[in-house]
């Protein structure tokens, strides 16, 4: 994501990052199960504002797990 402003006045300017995320799966016939990781990196960022007392950070490194069979 690159620089962009923060509000809608332009009063100040959220910074650039880059957030790497990967995902693994396994299917068979029915059966599915997945790994997601977002944020490898674990980098701190903004992910959005509304304005200079309420801008947002991004999550830190998350994984989540899924299994699932379908009927």
């Amino acid at each position: 994501m690159g620089e962009r402003q923060g509000d809608l006045i332009n009063s100040f300017q959220l910074p650039s990052y880059l957030r790497t995320d990967a995902a693994i799966f396994y299917r068979r016939d029915r059966f599915r199960a997945a790994l997601n990781f977002r944020n490898l990196s674990d980098v701190d960022y903004f992910e959005l504002s509304f304005n200079r007392v309420r801008v947002f950070r991004g999550d830190p490194l998350t994984v989540q797990g899924t299994i699932s069979w379908e009927f």
